[in-house]
């Protein structure tokens, strides 16, 4: 008899082309993934003449000077701040309404509900540019009226990206709301609680990934977001997705110091991605199943 026994293969296991074609599928999209990070790094490590000339996947020497100058070139520190406080302003924002907004459509029922949720979501087809002009407009129009400069300000930004990471804030989280038994609200209120009560006492902690995803997903919409912080800021008020342009001049463009500032901006969105990625898969998938 073999001294080595055959190991049996479940009836239900996947076959031996499938594992291999799976495990070469993920190599090649970690491959597909990692390669222009490695670019990035490597070309934000150079001299500004090797970055300019030839592409070696090797560097011959490396220099943190880019690091360095990122901050001189342009007011790197300023637009780094304005982008934080309008992404953490406009998530912060958009949860706190999308918390009201999804539990008094889940919970409740009204004139009008499945129209609200219908007109929610179909703001999400629409391409943001359609909004540009007449946000624009109504900007000006405003700060004409009252005095108060919404357009080129870092208050009218927020509204701004309120206009669509509110809306899919709140369909998201009214999936997730429903997945919520309705048994805890009547609990709570049997103990005492007003429907404001049970839903920061009950529900909103057991809500809490769809929350921290939700709050997650409108952080990162706004951090990167171009077209509307190119139109709808100024000098002061500009955001790094719009202030890394001045890397870039008639005379020469600084690529290893982009290179150097493209890492340097995306430390928060992937730190919080890394420290909240257990909540934002459990707050993305719930719902999907009741």
């Amino acid at each position: 008899m073999s001294s080595h026994a055959h190991v049996r293969r479940s009836p239900t296991a996947p076959p031996q082309s499938f594992l291999w074609t799976r495990r070469i599928v993920l190599a090649l999209i970690t491959l597909f993934t990692l390669v222009p990070v490695y670019v990035m790094l490597s070309s934000s490590l150079k001299p500004l003449s090797d970055v300019s000339g030839r592409f070696s996947w090797i560097p011959h020497g490396f220099s943190i000077r880019p690091y360095i100058d990122i901050w001189s070139t342009i007011p790197l520190a300023r637009y780094f701040l304005n982008s934080l406080i309008v992404a953490g302003a406009a998530s912060i924002c958009s949860v706190v309404v999308a918390i009201f907004a999804a539990y008094a459509v889940s919970r409740y029922r009204f004139r009008g509900k499945r129209v609200f949720t219908v007109t929610v979501l179909s703001t999400q087809m629409f391409p943001g540019i359609l909004f540009l002009l007449p946000l624009f407009l109504i900007f000006v129009n405003i700060g004409n009226a009252t005095g108060i400069d919404l357009y080129g300000s870092r208050g009218g930004l927020i509204l701004t990206y309120l206009t669509f990471s509110l809306p899919f804030s709140i369909w998201m989280l009214i999936g997730y709301f429903d997945s919520i038994p309705k048994d805890l609200d009547e609990a709570a209120m049997v103990d005492g609680c007003g429907p404001i009560g049970a839903l920061f006492r009950v529900v909103v902690p057991a809500a809490t990934p769809g929350i921290v995803a939700v709050t997650l997903y409108a952080f990162m919409t706004a951090w990167g977001e171009v077209l509307f912080a190119s139109v709808m800021t100024n000098d002061n008020t500009r955001t790094l997705a719009v202030g890394l342009q001045g890397y870039s001049t008639q005379n020469d463009v600084y690529w290893n110091q982009i290179m150097a500032a493209s890492l340097v901006v995306s430390v928060p969105v992937v730190a919080g991605f890394l420290l909240l990625q257990r909540y934002l898969v459990a707050g993305l998938t719930a719902g999907a199943v009741k």
